[in-house]
C-alpha cells in the first residue's frame, strides 16, 4: 500500500463522548452532535460511541440513547457502538434497542460488540446485578443475538420485536487475539482497539484473517484499527494540544478518572520517569503533527497493517481544534484521491 492508496482508504470516527473540564454532560451531547455533523459533511463513513461507566470523564454510557441522539442529527453517516460491552447486558435487551434505531435508522446502524465491562469490576456487577454472568459467555451471548436479529427467528419463542429481520452489521471489537479470533469463526467485521491496547495489533490482525471463514454478513475478512489522531496546522500545535491526551493517559495509568483537562505548556513534573514510558507505550499509535507529518504516519501504518479502514479518536480539549484535527485528515485524505484521479488520467 503507498501514500496514495490512503485515499481509498475510509475512515471514520471513535467519539469517546469526552467530558471537559468546566463543562457538563449537555456540553458533551452538543459537541458530540457538532462532531458528527462536521464529519458527515466531511465524508466520514462512521461515527461510533463507546460504552464506558463510573468514569468522570466519558458520557457515553446509555450509549443506545446518545446513537439515537446522533442518528437524529445527522443524514447519512453510519452511527453505531464502538461498542457495547455485551457482558452488561442480556443480548435480547441489546437487540431490542439496536432492533428499534434499525427501524428508526434504515441502514445506518451498526452494532459494535466488546467482552470487557468498559469499566471498573465494582461497577459490572452493579449493572449485572449477577455473578455469574461473564466475559467467558460471550461467543454464546454473541450467538444469541445473532439468533434474536435472523429472520428464521419468526418461530421462536423469544423474539426481538422490533430487530429480527433487520439487517443491522454486527462488529466485534478487541484489544487482544480472542475476539480476533472470533471474529473470524463467525465471519464477521473485526475492530482493533490499538488507541489504547497497542500491544498485539498485529498478532491479532494475522489471526482473525487466517480464521476467517465467509458467512452471510461477510465473504472476506474486514479488519479496521482504532487509532489516536491529534492534527493541527503545525506540528508544535498539535503536540501542545496533546498535553490533553497526555494528562488523559496518566489518569488511566494511575486509576484517576477526571474531565479531560485543557493542555499546558509542558509535562515536565506532571509525570514520573516510570509513568511517562508507561504512557509512551500506550501511544503506540497515537499520531501527532501537522497535516504532512499525520500523512505520512498514516500511510506507513495503512502500509504495514493492510487494514479495510481507519477509526479515529482526538483526545482534544477545544471543540474547534478538535473539529480542525478532523477536518485536515479530510483534507489529507481529499489532496490523495485528486492526485491519483490525475495520475490515474494521465496514464490513460
Amino acid at each position: 500500500m503507498t501514500t496514495t492508496s490512503l485515499a481509498g482508504l475510509p475512515l471514520s470516527v471513535l467519539d469517546l463522548a469526552p467530558i471537559l473540564a468546566g463543562h457538563t454532560p449537555a456540553d458533551t451531547f452538543r459537541n458530540s452532535l457538532d462532531l458528527a455533523q462536521h464529519a458527515e459533511q466531511w465524508g466520514y463513513k462512521r461515527f461510533w460511541l463507546a460504552e464506558h461507566h463510573n468514569m468522570a470523564s466519558i458520557a457515553s454510557s446509555a450509549t443506545s440513547i446518545l446513537i439515537g441522539h446522533i442518528a437524529s442529527g445527522t443524514k447519512s453517516i453510519r452511527v453505531g457502538s464502538g461498542g457495547i460491552m455485551l457482558p452488561n447486558h442480556a443480548p435480547l435487551v441489546i437487540a431490542e434497542q439496536f432492533g428499534t434505531l434499525a427501524t428508526l435508522f434504515p441502514d445506518r446502524i451498526d452494532l459494535g460488540l466488546g467482552r470487557a465491562p468498559g469499566t471498573d469490576q465494582v461497577t459490572a456487577m452493579a449493572l449485572r446485578r449477577d455473578a455469574r454472568g461473564s466475559a467467558n459467555d460471550f461467543p454464546e451471548n454473541v450467538q444469541e443475538l445473532q439468533l434474536y436479529l435472523s429472520a428464521e427467528n419468526r418461530t421462536g419463542r423469544v423474539r426481538a420485536v422490533p430487530g429480527e429481520g433487520l439487517d443491522i452489521p454486527i462488529w466485534l471489537l478487541g484489544s487482544s487475539t480472542y475476539s480476533a479470533q472470533l471474529a473470524g469463526m463467525l465471519g464477521l467485521p473485526f475492530a482493533f482497539a490499538s488507541h489504547f491496547a497497542p500491544t498485539y495489533l498485529h498478532e491479532a490482525l494475522r489471526l482473525y484473517r487466517s480464521s476467517f471463514r465467509p458467512s452471510e454478513q461477510l465473504q472476506e475478512p474486514y479488519p479496521m484499527a482504532c487509532i489516536n489522531v491529534i492534527a493541527a496546522d503545525t506540528d508544535a500545535q498539535a503536540e501542545q494540544l496533546a498535553t490533553s491526551f497526555y494528562t488523559f493517559a496518566l489518569g488511566i495509568i494511575r486509576g484517576t478518572s477526571a474531565p479531560l483537562q485543557p493542555p499546558v505548556e509542558s509535562m515536565n513534573g506532571r509525570w514520573s520517569d516510570m509513568e511517562e514510558a508507561a504512557v509512551r507505550q500506550m501511544m503506540t499509535y497515537v499520531f501527532i503533527g501537522g497535516p504532512e507529518k499525520i500523512a505520512r504516519q498514516l500511510a506507513a501504518f495503512a502500509d504495514k497493517t493492510q487494514v479495510k479502514e481507519l477509526m479515529v479518536v482526538s483526545h482534544i480539549y477545544d471543540p474547534a481544534a478538535r473539529l480542525r484535527s478532523y477536518e485536515i485528515l479530510a483534507e489529507l485524505k481529499g489532496s490523495l484521491q485528486t492526485s491519483a484521479e490525475v495520475a490515474n488520467v494521465q496514464l490513460a
